[in-house]
């Protein structure tokens, strides 16, 4: 009996091993990343300008809680603009309360974001990203309200509000 308690828990930790690398291991830093923005920064630079949860998300590619930001739930007149960099990024014109906990948007002002292919936690995503700087904003995805189909979906801790 000891001998097979013994194969499941060497199984069970191995599977988490190799789960914990597949799901946490293929999000790389941006700070990492080869390709060049116009905004670069080392990792130290990045560290005292953003908060630890802006470092987080912007930096690490990280996600924060849904219905923990209060830009969720803002809908004045304004601009959003990249955390790390103040690039506008999503005009208020755009925003829609998509009921998911993260500020949504069906477009980004023309011009200010990127995308990528973000194939971590077992999917595919799309991942969108300041143009500026590489900031990770969010994902994009295709169940959002016309006129364009998509949702972006973004963290606030990686947005700034501006009133216009």
């Amino acid at each position: 009996m000891k001998k097979r308690h013994f194969l499941k828990m060497s199984l069970l930790a191995i599977s988490t091993a190799w789960l914990s690398s597949t799901l946490l291991g293929t999000k790389k830093a941006m700070a990492n990343s080869s390709q060049k923005f116009e905004v670069t920064k080392t990792e130290q630079e990045w560290r005292k300008i953003l908060t630890p949860q802006q470092f987080y998300v912007l930096r690490q590619q990280g996600t924060e809680r849904a219905y923990s930001s209060p830009l969720d739930k803002q809908y004045n007149k304004g601009l959003y603009v990249c955390a790390g960099c103040a690039l506008p990024v999503f005009s208020s014109e755009t925003k829609f309360n998509s009921g998911t906990g993260w500020p949504s948007f069906y477009a980004p002002i023309r011009g200010a974001v990127a995308t990528s292919v973000d194939k971590s936690f077992l999917m595919t995503r799309t991942e969108v990203h300041c143009r500026r700087c590489g900031g990770h904003l969010g994902h994009v995805f295709n169940d959002g309200p016309p006129p364009t189909g998509k949702r972006y979906c973004m963290n606030g801790v990686a947005l700034n509000f501006k009133a216009t």
